[in-house]
């Protein structure tokens, strides 16, 4: 007998439809077929004693279990319950009315418990587009699948629960979410907040600034001034995730294995923090069993780069393509794949190898030529990348004992997002656009160019920093920002004067000592 079960595979952040065809014929032995890997091989141990515990015997036949599309590469175990089920429909140890209309997916233990499975929400999205009427899915991977409307998600506990649903004699009822209500009433209190950062008004300045406009920003000072402080509590002030932003979201943790079991959209940004030890695959994606990076997993929101030169030069070249595109395409002989990396680059380092060069207080013993060498780590290209570079001093004692309260990261998310409000306006006409770092050079002629007395102050400044033309570009990007954050419709001189001030790595005389 010939039965044909429904699953899918997740290429990227997406999944296509795989149909699982089995046949239970006269002879002896198990085959699957339609370039499966180890574990889907391994499926029919985990299928037979999960079979076992509910009173079904492993048909004695010669069992073909075909996936197709056959050139597509099945991997993982989440394909053992429509094969189970498919085996327990061809074999005659069950009957059902249909399996049309029904996507089965879940890993299977050998109790018959149903385990969860890695992408459940790419595949949910797969299911309504194609018409599917239901999906069946392991329980804790059932509110993440139940965000897509139109769709009734069964999430099950036990392969008993699976036949019950099929045979129309179960009395588990669809998870059901209101994803809107939900999402919008979806609201935290961050532990941390920039009320707990004393001083350092420039630096957050800066911050503020970049995150108005989606600006990378590198912070530069000694060990113990604030950076890595500063650097997580970025989050607490970039603007609330819209839904669409946050299914994205979803979409790609869910691929890459990272959601808590239960949950259903991520709310809040994600933060991003890898070891400087990180190899390049790990960083932007790609590896034997595609995955997501650390750039794609902080889509939407923050990677961190603490200690930037210690990172390797080949992982930090890897980013040059993705901080100019928002997206990574991996190619490799077996696949091609896409992964979004709209991510907003924070990174910090020590001024050279003892951390003390221009310290207030404390000598620097670098070599003449040290500090430039140390720099000389990040190659002028990606620099040129990093819209903000802005040099952080340590906090004086009168700051630190100051028991003044700090402006709150709420009150400056507040600007912020007026400030996002301002170019979500301005770049209605645009969809691929949301913020001032994602401007085209055609954009920055429309909505970037300063008043007269305010080109004079840049063109002085690209001659004496000898600036680069990508350097050009962004001063322009940063100082529309600011001018929005005033609410100003021109950028005038002293929007200019404060991007340039931004640029503290293009002086020529930074890091020479003489």
């Amino acid at each position: 007998m010939l039965v044909k079960t429904y699953g899918a595979a997740v290429q990227g952040i997406d999944a296509i439809e795989v149909a699982i065809e089995v046949e239970v014929d006269k002879g002896i032995g198990v085959a699957i077929v339609g370039l499966p890997d180890t574990a889907v091989k391994e499926s029919q141990e985990r299928v037979r004693s999960a079979l076992k515990q509910v009173g079904m015997e492993f048909p004695r036949r010669h069992v073909v279990v075909n996936m197709s599309p056959a050139d597509v590469r099945k991997e993982g175990s989440a394909y053992d319950l429509p094969i189970a089920v498919g085996v327990a429909v061809a074999g005659g140890l069950i009957t059902v009315p249909t399996l049309q209309g029904f996507l089965i997916m879940g890993e299977l233990a050998l109790d018959g418990s149903v385990l969860p499975v890695r992408g459940a929400l790419p595949m949910a999205i797969m299911a309504r587009a194609k018409g599917y009427k239901a999906m069946i899915l392991p329980e804790a991977n059932a509110n993440e699948a139940a965000v897509v409307n139109n769709l009734s998600v069964y999430g099950v506990r036990h392969i008993s629960q699976v036949f019950e649903i099929l045979s129309g004699t179960s009395a588990l009822n669809p998870v059901i979410i209101d994803t809107r209500a939900e999402f919008s009433k979806a609201e935290h209190t961050d532990a941390l907040d920039f009320r707990d950062v004393k001083g350092q008004a420039q630096v957050k300045r800066a911050l503020e600034v970049a995150c108005a406009g989606g600006h990378n920003i590198l912070l530069v000072g000694p060990p113990g001034a604030g950076k890595s402080m500063m650097a997580k509590r970025v989050p607490t002030i970039l603007p609330p995730f819209t839904l669409a932003e946050a299914l994205e979201t979803t979409k790609i943790h869910s691929v890459a294995g990272k959601l808590h079991r239960g949950s259903m959209l991520m709310t809040r940004r994600p933060f991003r923090s890898p070891h400087h030890t990180i190899s390049p695959v790990a960083l932007v994606g790609g590896g034997t069993d595609p995955m997501p990076g650390e750039i794609s997993l902080a889509h939407n929101g923050v990677l961190f780069l603490d200690e930037f030169p210690e990172f390797s030069r080949g992982v930090l070249e890897v980013m040059r393509q993705p901080l100019e595109d928002r997206h990574i395409t991996i190619s490799r002989a077996r696949y091609t794949i896409d992964y979004p990396a709209g991510f907003m680059l924070v990174a910090s380092m020590n001024p050279c190898p003892c951390g003390y060069y221009n310290h207030p207080t404390k000598q620097c013993t670098c070599t003449p030529g040290t500090v430039q060498k140390y720099l000389s780590r990040i190659s002028g290209p990606l620099l040129d990348r990093i819209d903000l570079q802005i040099e952080i001093f340590p906090v004086p004692f009168q700051e630190l004992s100051d028991d003044t309260p700090c402006e709150t990261s709420e009150a400056i998310r507040r600007r912020v997002m007026a400030a996002r409000d301002i170019q979500q306006r301005r770049f209605a006409d645009h969809p691929h656009v949301h913020c001032n770092a994602m401007m085209t050079p055609a954009m920055l002629r429309r909505y970037a160019m300063p008043d007269p007395e305010a080109m004079q102050r840049l063109e002085a400044a690209i001659r004496k920093f000898d600036l680069s033309a990508r350097a050009y570009d962004r001063i322009l990007k940063v100082a529309r920002t600011i001018a929005d954050l005033d609410s100003a419709q021109t950028i005038n001189k002293t929007h200019i004067a404060e991007a340039i001030s931004y640029r503290n790595l293009d002086r020529s005389s930074w890091g020479k000592t003489f």
